[in-house]
């Protein structure tokens, strides 16, 4: 377990699967859109961050079993293709990742890049409201979007995010407390929650 966040030689990890969205050129006509890609290690494990020149557009665990779908359905939505370098967005995501883990940031400050529907965005936009260190339960989520009977379509958005932690969904959870599901695991969803309150027992337990 590293106790911050480094930046990974991309190319060695990158699996077969990834390697084969980057050649694929299906689902590109026409478009100029470039994603660049890199992997950073964090204290929960290995990510995946995207960003195209206007902004980050993918964070994600690379042992989360949707990822795969996810970078094609990202390079199938913005019509792009993907190349392994580095851009300003993905030098402020690491300076910012690493901030957060030093427990020296309790907001980003990132232009992003969220494709979606006209609701999943306005999820999106209403969990970055909600404060480092605080939680929300799904109903007080869907009162946020001004729904109060899309508790469900409240959590299928929260599953849609595609960039962990930037975009808390993790400080979504039951009614009761409970810590429901998490993309990333329940087990990290508990690390962050107790990291970002200060829990003292977080610092003697590895997240896995």
């Amino acid at each position: 377990m590293v106790d911050t966040v480094t930046r990974l030689n991309t190319t060695d990890e990158l699996s077969i699967e990834v390697e084969a969205v980057i050649r694929d050129k299906t689902v590109l006509a026409n478009g100029d859109t470039v994603i660049n890609l890199q992997i950073f290690e964090t204290p929960l494990g290995k990510m995946i961050a995207c960003a195209t020149e206007k902004g980050i557009c993918m964070l994600e665990f690379m042992d989360r079993d949707s990822y795969i779908e996810e970078l094609k359905n990202l390079k199938r939505l913005l019509n792009a293709t993907i190349e392994i370098i580095d851009n300003k967005h993905l030098k402020a995501l690491e300076e910012q990742l690493y901030g957060y883990f030093a427990k020296k940031r309790k907001k980003f400050e990132l232009s992003l890049i969220t494709p979606g529907t006209e609701f999943q965005n306005k999820v999106w936009e209403k969990l970055m409201e909600i404060p480092y260190g605080k939680s929300r339960s799904y109903k007080q989520q869907s009162i946020a979007v001004g729904n109060l009977g899309a508790i469900r379509a409240v959590g299928t958005a929260n599953g849609a995010n595609r960039i962990a932690i930037v975009i808390p969904c993790h400080r979504v959870i039951g009614e009761d407390g409970s810590l429901t599901g998490y993309g990333g695991g329940l087990k990290r969803k508990k690390w962050l929650l107790e990291f970002e309150s200060g829990a003292p027992q977080l610092f003697s337990e590895e997240w896995k």
